[in-house]
């Protein structure tokens, strides 16, 4: 499956519409963004379960402005809507298999426990 190109448009109905979705926030003068997209590309091949969506931070500088994009490239995951993972830096392909296989095993339930023993503690 090809990649997919967020816009404030169709943010939403991507992130809502689908189990597992990584984010690739990058910007068309970025030399680092320009060599992680072959990485992204290959692995949206590789795992056709999940949707791999980019952003381009200078077109869409809402989105970027909303997620605290601060450098680029930024990977962001999200499982059934919740942002699992965010980490700037291209990363290697055999690290972004890693991470893809790791999220998709994650326990979801688990983790919305986690979220909220964690705001019942906050306050």
């Amino acid at each position: 499956m090809a990649t997919v190109e967020l816009t404030k448009e169709n943010f939403e109905q991507i992130i809502t519409g689908n189990d597992m979705v990584l984010v690739d926030f990058w910007a068309p003068w970025c030399g680092p963004c320009r060599s992680f997209a072959p990485v992204f590309e290959q692995a949206a091949e590789k795992y056709p379960d999940a949707v791999f969506a980019k952003v381009n931070t200078e077109e869409e500088q809402e989105i970027a402005g909303h997620f605290q994009i601060r450098s680029i490239p930024t990977l962001m995951i999200f499982r059934e809507k919740i942002i699992i993972f965010s980490q700037p830096g291209a990363l290697p392909a055999s690290a972004l298999d890693q991470l893809v296989e790791q999220a998709s095993k994650l326990d979801m339930e688990q983790v919305r426990r986690d979220i909220e023993t964690q705001a019942s503690q906050a306050g």
